[in-house]
């Protein structure tokens, strides 16, 4: 057994296991209660959570209005609402035990999120008494600690290195200094999902995280946070004796752990059975660090068919300029549209000739004056989703889209990129595990060779918070 004392979250003493949360519907009401009533922290995503009629089965989120900002409207309404039903859900699970402040429900959501402003402080409105904690990452979320402050919750901002944290801290965090629950560190080279790589840092070169965090303490204390506020390790944390000499560590304070890609594999798990079966069939290097989001941030997601298609999709990709100037004396003769005329090297030219040939008949131009290639097929489902975009980030790579103001970025939409709403949506709720963006941290190939999985066993939150505690 790994000796774990618990800590203080806020004003709660509990278990320092900490589930991820995982939008969109990956986490659920099942899983975050049954967590809590183990007495850690359970995790609601509150990142377009479902909603579930009255035969209990989820709404589809269909969205009607004719335009990019009234189907913001409309998933704006469906996060609320779908993320207060999660909360109260499982609060109702882990009731006896939350009431008794043997185990705590925090609501994780993304500050790129469309409207994440207004989705969170309309969760938090009609959930008043059941939340005790808002986990906050993807991007620089400033306001977080003021809006939590104002509803009574600890707030747990996610950062990847001292850096953010301090700027976080400064220039807003120490108003609400007493409201602060932890500080999640999410290592951006191990974690699941969106990762917070600076331009700084090489995806190719992981660091440790022992003196990254450090670091982040030193950072915390030279602001007069005191040492009994949590560090929350986050990414790469599966066995527990790999991380023992963290724990009654005088360098790093408090530290508690948060596992994010373990409970996707348990019965309470909501993901599909064909997910869960993929998870199983991961192996060492299948998990790979991307950068086509339409975030822009990099993530952490299985290198599957979905992947493979994106690399594939840039790879058939050429400069051009729309004038002869330099190499680039040569006019593209495929792909393009009548009246438009685009000069290319000799050698790109005979590149997308052969695309051409081997049925990439269509250029699309992106951001970055290239031009990329493919089927008329792919091109007509690229148009179908830009032009079905309800504005689920706060700016968005792939439709130009923005939250506010003119609800543009001013940039081209990006053909490289796709639809993060649509392919997790359909992942969730039994979309081909190979076909959609499928999320997991590094360490989840350790589901193939992990003893405690053998035989297809896939256990209880229960059964696996007890097997954490073993150490394994």
């Amino acid at each position: 057994m790994i000796a774990l004392n618990t800590l203080r979250f806020g004003s709660r003493e509990l278990l320092p296991l900490i589930e991820g949360g995982k939008g969109i519907s990956a986490t659920n009401h099942r899983s975050s209660g049954a967590w809590a009533a183990t007495g850690g922290i359970g995790t609601v995503s509150a990142v377009n959570a479902d909603s579930y009629d009255e035969n209990g089965l989820p709404i589809p989120q269909v969205y009607r209005e004719k335009t990019r900002v009234g189907r913001h409207e409309e998933l704006i309404a469906y996060a609320i609402e779908g993320a207060v039903e999660q909360v109260k859900r499982a609060f109702d699970i882990a009731a006896d035990e939350l009431r008794a402040g043997r185990g705590a429900l925090n609501i994780n959501i993304l500050w790129e999120m469309g409207g994440a402003q207004r989705v969170l402080q309309g969760v938090l409105e009609r959930t008043r008494g059941l939340v005790s904690g808002v986990t906050c990452g993807a991007g620089m979320p400033y306001r977080l600690a003021e809006i939590a402050a104002s509803y009574g919750v600890n707030y747990y901002p996610i950062i990847s290195s001292a850096r953010a944290f301090r700027a976080l801290w400064k220039r807003a965090y120490s108003k609400a200094a007493e409201w602060l629950g932890a500080v999640v560190y999410e290592d951006p080279w191990l974690a699941g999902g969106h990762n917070g790589l600076s331009n700084a840092e090489d995806p190719a070169q992981p660091q440790d995280p022992y003196p990254r965090v450090r670091e982040l303490r030193a950072t915390m204390r030279e602001s007069g946070i005191p040492d009994d506020v949590p560090i929350v390790m986050a990414g790469g944390v599966w066995y527990l004796r790999e991380w023992a000499h963290w724990i009654d560590n005088p360098e790093l304070g408090a530290i508690a752990f948060q596992f994010g890609t373990r409970p996707l594999l348990t019965q309470e798990s909501p993901i599909p059975d064909a997910w869960k079966a993929k998870l199983t069939q991961i192996e060492e290097g299948d998990v790979i660090l991307h950068r086509f989001s339409p975030t822009g941030f990099y993530s952490s997601a299985v290198r599957n068919d979905f992947l493979k298609e994106l690399e594939a999709r840039s790879e058939r990709q050429i400069a051009f300029s729309t004038e002869a100037a330099g190499d680039h004396q040569f006019v593209l003769d495929v792909g393009v549209a009548r009246g438009r005329t685009y000069y290319v090297t000799r050698d790109d030219l005979l590149r997308a000739r052969g695309w051409a040939g081997q049925g990439y008949t269509e250029a699309l131009k992106t951001p970055d004056n290239t031009l990329v290639f493919v089927t008329p097929e792919k091109k007509a489902e690229i148009r179908r989703d830009q032009a079905d975009c309800m504005g689920c980030l706060s700016h968005c790579q792939f439709s130009a889209w923005k939250d506010h103001g003119d609800h543009s970025t001013g940039r081209l939409a990006d053909p490289r990129s796709f639809c993060i709403q649509k392919t997790l949506q359909d992942i969730a709720h039994g979309g081909d595990p190979e076909r959609n963006l499928m999320f997991a941290g590094h360490s989840a190939h350790n589901f193939r060779t992990d003893p405690f999985y053998s035989n297809g066993f896939i256990p209880t939150v229960r059964q696996l918070v007890d097997r954490i505690l073993t150490g394994d």
